[in-house]
């Protein structure tokens, strides 16, 4: 899956949870909000006949004041009259207040059909039996009265009632039917308030059991699903954080360890080995044949043939020895306790024998070929590096030896090694101070002797070992990672000269120079060619990019293709080196892609004697010629080769019988005396008679 649309995913669920997440605090709250003002209504309710009932007593109690104060007002003496009818007056009008207080507050109504619900407060108000609006009414009216009559009759001011205290009529019988009635309205407040009350708590309840069933329910649909999905991303992520954690430790592959983890491990395994005082045995496994089984059969069969390698490995090793894949087809196992360097030779023997046996591939026996070095601590080496060093190169040596076996490091090999670091440090001066220097040999054509072509190549001149070979200087730069560099003062020295040369008019043809797939996979490498034919003034159709046919085939993974192609398409020409000896497909033999094919000189050497390569270079040439593309045989060194080449119909030729190598000096004076002569004009002296 890609990363957009786990982001999108993820985006949503998150969107998902937080909505989820709001509505589940919303819905509660609305709950908890609601039961919060259903009790703000209980208590509001309660309060509010707590006042009723007050009022209801205290109206009990002024109107049997009432009475009292009219009867002890009548019987007392006139001296203390005055003071009881003050206090009547008082009580008749508090008792008036708390009667219209009481009105409001009921909101009693007298026309409302209320008051015939025996129930009802306007019942008591305002019908049978009570009529208690009627009595509170009467009481105070005949309150009202009797008080006027009184003072009138004590001299006080007054100017209300005139008639006589005889005829009030404010007797026990009024404040009876009025202390019932207020009794029995009370009641009915209570009553009512107690209904009320139980509808509110039963509401409350209702809304309580609601409020708990809501929030199951958010429970069940909201915070579950969301629980659920966190859990599940959760598991994800742990599950992504373990594979991570396994693949940076572990070979994508063969799921054995990688050269990080063994690079972290390989200390402790030394230590280990050292408190237990044992020896620890370092395998290092080749497979010979693994470039021949990509080419030919392709990258699946490479790649199962490196699963079984790396299963056959684990089988033949215990569980407390280690097994890593560096990369390609090196593999690694570490031994511990490996004992004497019998049992050393005796457990290496079986490991191979296992490896070595043939594996099927959709119906085809390959023979995988692996060999092994091996390095023993604490006997060659005490330290992880320098025993991967050691095994390697035993192994390199047991490879010498013709593959499918193994070799221990050894005194010899140690010498190797230590003339082998010397010669990389000597390699890393020579390259910062560009020491390398330039041959060159020519191509010839053996119809007129024209001279086709001259192709570079690399020389070392050490200050102190004289000339190296580059048989011995290249197969090193390059396991260090230096022939990049070479490459780019080779062709830049090649260039240069060649340019020169263009310029003073000097034919030389073409110039080769030899390309690797390593320098073809540097990203700038077509624009450092460029710059360079730039630089120095050499047209790009002077220049020819020599390549092997492996180079071609590791275009599946390296795009060495397209940069070739551009590289063509600015006029430099490209040359299929060492033709025959690979296993390049047909198919890029194409005079649209492949200027030109170089006969390996393995078929060019006794071609006159050996009647199989003359067929394959006369295969080579027609198939050529028939293509359209040029060719060029290497390793001519006699007279008799050059004539087979001539008979078969192989042109132009590269090889010491036509010019060694040679230093540009040595070459510009080979070219320039090949040169044809331009004819003079000899003007004669004398007479015109």
């Amino acid at each position: 899956m890609s990363q957009q649309p786990v982001q999108t995913v993820s985006g949503k669920l998150i969107l998902l949870i937080k909505a989820g997440y709001w509505l589940a605090l919303l819905i509660i709250a609305t709950m908890v909000a609601a039961s919060f003002f259903l009790l703000q209504q209980t208590m509001a309710t309660q309060q509010h006949n707590h006042t009723l009932l007050d009022i209801v007593g205290t109206q009990k109690t002024l109107s049997q004041r009432i009475v009292f104060l009219a009867s002890a007002t009548g019987a007392a003496s006139r001296d203390k009259q005055p003071a009881l009818v003050s206090a009547l007056k008082q009580a008749t009008a508090e008792f008036e207040t708390n009667y219209d207080l009481l009105l409001k507050q009921t909101g009693a109504d007298p026309q409302s059909p209320a008051k015939l619900d025996a129930k009802s407060i306007e019942s008591v108000l305002f019908a049978k039996p009570f009529h208690l609006d009627y009595f509170s009414v009467g009481l105070i009216a005949n309150g009202d009265r009797l008080i006027s009559a009184l003072e009138s009759k004590l001299n006080l001011d007054n100017d209300g009632y005139k008639g006589g205290a005889e005829r009030v009529n404010l007797d026990t019988s009024v404040a009876n039917a009025t202390l019932s009635g207020y009794a029995a309205l009370g009641q009915r407040i209570s009553a009512e308030a107690d209904e009320r009350s139980e509808k509110l708590l039963a509401l409350h309840r209702t809304l309580f059991y609601a409020t708990l069933g809501v929030i199951l329910l958010v429970a069940l649909f909201i915070f579950r699903p969301m629980s659920n999905a966190i859990l599940r991303k959760t598991r994800e992520l742990v599950d992504a954080r373990n594979s991570m954690a396994f693949i940076a430790v572990h070979d994508g592959l063969t799921g054995l360890h990688n050269r990080t983890f063994l690079t972290d491990h390989f200390d402790t395994l030394i230590k280990g080995a050292h408190r237990r005082r044992e020896r620890l045995a370092v395998v290092q496994l080749d497979l010979d044949r693994f470039k021949q089984i990509n080419d030919t059969l392709g990258h699946a069969a490479g790649d199962y043939v490196l699963v079984v390698t790396a299963q056959r490995m684990r089988d033949s090793c215990r569980a407390s020895d280690l097994c890593a894949r560096l990369g390609g087809d090196e593999f690694v196992m570490i031994l511990n306790g490996a004992g004497t360097t019998e049992d050393i030779n005796m457990l290496a023997r079986r490991i191979l024998a296992h490896i070595n046996e043939p594996i099927i591939f959709q119906g085809t026996t390959i023979l995988p070929g692996a060999s092994g070095g091996i390095a023993v601590y604490p006997i060659d080496a005490d330290n992880a590096q320098d025993l991967l060093v050691h095994a390697d190169l035993a192994l390199y040596s047991a490879k010498k030896m013709g593959g499918g076996n193994f070799s221990f490091f050894s005194e010899e090999l140690r010498r190797e090694l230590d003339y082998r670091k010397q010669l990389e440090h000597d390699i890393k001066v020579a390259i910062s101070e560009k020491a390398f220097q330039v041959y060159f040999q020519p191509q010839v054509s053996l119809t007129n002797g024209a001279i086709s072509g001259i192709e570079a190549l690399v020389r070392w001149n050490h200050a102190e070992r004289g000339m190296i070979s580059p048989g011995e200087f290249i197969p090193v730069a390059e396991k260090c990672g230096f022939m990049p560099e070479i490459g780019r003062i080779v062709i830049s020295k090649a260039i240069n000269e060649a340019a020169e040369w263009n310029r003073a008019g000097i034919a030389f043809g073409r110039l080769a120079v030899n390309v690797s797939g390593t320098e073809l996979r540097e990203h700038d490498f077509d624009a450092f060619l460029f710059e360079t034919l730039e630089k120095a003034g050499l047209p790009p159709q002077k220049l020819s990019l020599e390549i092997v046919e492996s180079v071609i085939l590791d275009d599946e993974k390296t795009g060495i293709a397209a940069k070739l192609r551009h590289i063509r398409a600015a006029g430099v020409h490209l040359e299929l080196d060492d033709f025959g000896t690979g296993y390049a497909s047909l198919s890029h033999v194409n005079p649209n892609e492949i200027d030109r094919l170089k006969i390996d000189r393995r078929f060019v050497q006794n071609i006159h004697e050996n009647g199989d390569n003359s067929k394959i270079v006369r295969a080579i040439t027609e198939l050529a010629r028939g293509l359209g593309i040029s060719i060029v045989a290497e390793g001519a060194e006699t007279e008799a080769e050059l004539d087979s080449l001539m008979a078969i119909g192989c042109d132009q030729v590269q090889g010491y019988s036509i010019a060694f190598p040679m230093p540009h000096d040595k070459a510009l004076e080979w070219l320039t005396a090949r040169m044809p002569k331009k004819a003079r004009l000899t003007v004669l002296q004398g007479s015109l008679k």
